[in-house]
Protein backbone atom coordinates (compact mmCIF):
# COMPACT_ATOMS: atom_id res chain seq x y z
CA UNK A 1 0.00 0.00 0.00
CA UNK A 2 2.79 2.40 0.94
CA UNK A 3 4.54 1.70 -2.36
CA UNK A 4 1.39 2.64 -4.31
CA UNK A 5 1.11 5.96 -2.44
CA UNK A 6 4.77 6.82 -3.22
CA UNK A 7 4.26 6.00 -6.94
CA UNK A 8 1.02 8.02 -7.09
CA UNK A 9 2.69 10.97 -5.31
CA UNK A 10 5.66 10.91 -7.71
CA UNK A 11 3.29 10.79 -10.66
CA UNK A 12 1.25 13.77 -9.43
CA UNK A 13 4.35 15.85 -8.62
CA UNK A 14 5.90 15.17 -12.03
CA UNK A 15 3.00 16.93 -13.78
CA UNK A 16 3.95 20.20 -12.06
CA UNK A 17 7.03 20.37 -14.31
CA UNK A 18 4.79 20.73 -17.38
CA UNK A 19 3.78 24.21 -16.22
CA UNK A 20 7.39 25.43 -16.27
CA UNK A 21 7.39 26.24 -19.99
CA UNK A 22 7.65 29.93 -20.94
CA UNK A 23 4.73 31.42 -22.88
CA UNK A 24 6.51 32.29 -26.17
CA UNK A 25 7.86 28.75 -26.49
CA UNK A 26 4.45 27.28 -25.80
CA UNK A 27 2.80 29.30 -28.56
CA UNK A 28 5.65 29.44 -31.11
CA UNK A 29 4.66 26.10 -32.61
CA UNK A 30 1.37 27.43 -33.95
CA UNK A 31 1.65 27.26 -37.73
CA UNK A 32 0.00 30.01 -39.80
CA UNK A 33 -3.42 28.83 -40.94
CA UNK A 34 -5.74 31.04 -42.98
CA UNK A 35 -9.24 30.42 -44.29
CA UNK A 36 -10.87 32.51 -46.97
CA UNK A 37 -13.64 32.99 -49.48
CA UNK A 38 -13.48 34.32 -53.03
CA UNK A 39 -15.52 35.11 -56.12
CA UNK A 40 -14.29 33.79 -59.49
CA UNK A 41 -14.76 34.67 -63.16
CA UNK A 42 -13.72 31.78 -65.43
CA UNK A 43 -13.56 30.79 -69.08
CA UNK A 44 -14.88 27.23 -68.73
CA UNK A 45 -12.85 25.55 -71.46
CA UNK A 46 -16.08 24.21 -72.94
CA UNK A 47 -17.56 25.97 -75.99
CA UNK A 48 -16.24 29.41 -74.87
CA UNK A 49 -18.68 29.47 -71.96
CA UNK A 50 -17.98 32.06 -69.28
CA UNK A 51 -18.94 31.25 -65.70
CA UNK A 52 -18.70 32.82 -62.28
CA UNK A 53 -19.22 31.59 -58.77
CA UNK A 54 -18.01 31.40 -55.21
CA UNK A 55 -15.26 29.41 -53.59
CA UNK A 56 -13.34 28.85 -50.41
CA UNK A 57 -9.72 28.11 -49.59
CA UNK A 58 -7.41 27.11 -46.77
CA UNK A 59 -3.73 28.10 -46.63
CA UNK A 60 -1.41 26.28 -44.23
CA UNK A 61 2.16 27.67 -44.45
CA UNK A 62 4.44 26.26 -41.74
CA UNK A 63 7.70 25.88 -43.71
CA UNK A 64 10.58 28.27 -44.55
CA UNK A 65 9.40 31.17 -42.39
CA UNK A 66 5.80 30.71 -43.49
CA UNK A 67 6.61 31.11 -47.20
CA UNK A 68 6.12 27.48 -48.27
CA UNK A 69 2.89 25.70 -47.53
CA UNK A 70 -0.13 23.85 -48.77
CA UNK A 71 -3.29 25.36 -50.18
CA UNK A 72 -6.62 23.69 -50.77
CA UNK A 73 -9.52 25.27 -52.61
CA UNK A 74 -13.03 24.47 -53.74
CA UNK A 75 -14.84 26.49 -56.39
CA UNK A 76 -18.46 26.25 -57.58
CA UNK A 77 -19.02 28.00 -60.93
CA UNK A 78 -22.77 28.02 -61.39
CA UNK A 79 -23.61 31.61 -62.38
CA UNK A 80 -23.74 33.17 -65.83
CA UNK A 81 -24.33 30.05 -67.88
CA UNK A 82 -27.36 28.84 -69.71
CA UNK A 83 -29.11 25.50 -69.74
CA UNK A 84 -27.80 24.38 -66.30
CA UNK A 85 -24.14 24.24 -67.35
CA UNK A 86 -21.74 24.35 -64.36
CA UNK A 87 -18.20 23.49 -63.25
CA UNK A 88 -16.75 22.55 -59.87
CA UNK A 89 -13.06 22.53 -58.91
CA UNK A 90 -11.57 20.73 -55.87
CA UNK A 91 -7.80 21.28 -55.75
CA UNK A 92 -4.85 21.04 -53.35
CA UNK A 93 -1.10 21.54 -53.65
CA UNK A 94 2.01 23.55 -52.76
CA UNK A 95 2.05 27.34 -52.51
CA UNK A 96 5.14 29.56 -52.24
CA UNK A 97 5.34 33.26 -51.39
CA UNK A 98 7.91 34.72 -53.77
CA UNK A 99 8.73 37.91 -51.90
CA UNK A 100 7.12 38.21 -48.50
CA UNK A 101 6.96 41.99 -48.26
CA UNK A 102 5.50 43.93 -45.39
CA UNK A 103 2.06 44.41 -46.94
CA UNK A 104 2.12 42.95 -50.48
CA UNK A 105 2.85 39.24 -50.81
CA UNK A 106 3.04 37.73 -54.34
CA UNK A 107 2.83 33.94 -54.57
CA UNK A 108 2.82 31.02 -57.01
CA UNK A 109 1.03 27.71 -56.65
CA UNK A 110 0.55 24.37 -58.39
CA UNK A 111 -2.62 22.57 -57.40
CA UNK A 112 -3.99 19.19 -58.48
CA UNK A 113 -7.32 17.53 -57.90
CA UNK A 114 -10.70 17.08 -59.53
CA UNK A 115 -12.67 19.15 -62.00
CA UNK A 116 -16.30 18.40 -62.66
CA UNK A 117 -18.60 19.51 -65.48
CA UNK A 118 -22.36 19.37 -65.65
CA UNK A 119 -23.01 19.62 -69.39
CA UNK A 120 -25.87 21.72 -70.83
CA UNK A 121 -29.41 20.38 -70.78
CA UNK A 122 -28.25 17.81 -68.20
CA UNK A 123 -26.85 15.67 -71.02
CA UNK A 124 -23.98 14.32 -68.93
CA UNK A 125 -21.76 14.84 -65.92
CA UNK A 126 -17.99 14.40 -66.15
CA UNK A 127 -15.29 14.22 -63.49
CA UNK A 128 -11.67 14.76 -64.55
CA UNK A 129 -8.16 14.98 -63.14
CA UNK A 130 -7.08 18.65 -63.04
CA UNK A 131 -3.72 20.43 -62.75
CA UNK A 132 -3.74 24.14 -61.97
CA UNK A 133 -0.64 26.35 -62.06
CA UNK A 134 -1.35 29.86 -60.91
CA UNK A 135 -0.36 32.79 -58.82
CA UNK A 136 -1.55 35.96 -57.25
CA UNK A 137 -1.03 38.78 -54.83
CA UNK A 138 -2.19 39.19 -51.24
CA UNK A 139 -2.40 42.46 -49.35
CA UNK A 140 -2.13 42.27 -45.56
CA UNK A 141 -2.37 45.20 -43.20
CA UNK A 142 -1.38 45.02 -39.54
CA UNK A 143 -4.25 42.69 -38.62
CA UNK A 144 -5.16 39.11 -39.47
CA UNK A 145 -7.18 39.94 -42.61
CA UNK A 146 -5.82 39.64 -46.16
CA UNK A 147 -7.22 40.72 -49.52
CA UNK A 148 -6.33 38.50 -52.46
CA UNK A 149 -6.38 38.49 -56.28
CA UNK A 150 -5.50 35.27 -58.08
CA UNK A 151 -5.12 33.83 -61.60
CA UNK A 152 -5.34 30.13 -62.35
CA UNK A 153 -4.82 28.20 -65.61
CA UNK A 154 -6.20 24.69 -65.31
CA UNK A 155 -5.36 21.70 -67.50
CA UNK A 156 -7.70 18.71 -67.55
CA UNK A 157 -5.72 16.24 -69.71
CA UNK A 158 -8.54 13.71 -69.98
CA UNK A 159 -11.28 16.27 -70.63
CA UNK A 160 -13.65 15.66 -73.50
CA UNK A 161 -13.59 19.07 -75.15
CA UNK A 162 -16.84 19.44 -77.06
CA UNK A 163 -18.66 16.08 -76.94
CA UNK A 164 -18.90 14.51 -80.36
CA UNK A 165 -16.69 17.13 -82.02
CA UNK A 166 -13.28 17.26 -80.37
CA UNK A 167 -11.26 15.19 -77.97
CA UNK A 168 -8.49 16.52 -75.83
CA UNK A 169 -7.79 18.55 -72.80
CA UNK A 170 -10.13 21.10 -71.29
CA UNK A 171 -8.36 24.26 -70.09
CA UNK A 172 -10.48 26.41 -67.79
CA UNK A 173 -8.81 29.61 -66.63
CA UNK A 174 -9.82 32.69 -64.74
CA UNK A 175 -9.39 35.20 -61.98
CA UNK A 176 -10.59 35.28 -58.39
CA UNK A 177 -10.78 37.98 -55.74
CA UNK A 178 -11.34 37.32 -52.07
CA UNK A 179 -10.58 37.82 -48.43
CA UNK A 180 -9.05 35.58 -45.77
CA UNK A 181 -8.61 35.49 -42.02
CA UNK A 182 -5.47 34.10 -40.34
CA UNK A 183 -6.51 31.82 -37.49
CA UNK A 184 -3.01 31.19 -36.11
CA UNK A 185 0.13 33.27 -36.57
Amino acid sequence: MRQRIVILGAFLLSSICAFGQVVPEATAGSAPLSVGVFYSFFESGYASTKLSGIGTYVDFSPLINGNLGVEGEARWLVLGSSHNFSEYHYLVGPRYRIYPGEHYQPYVKFLVGAGEINFPYQLAHGGYFAMAPGGGLEYENAGRWKLRVDYEYQIWPDGLGIPGLTKGSVKPNGVSAGISYRLFK
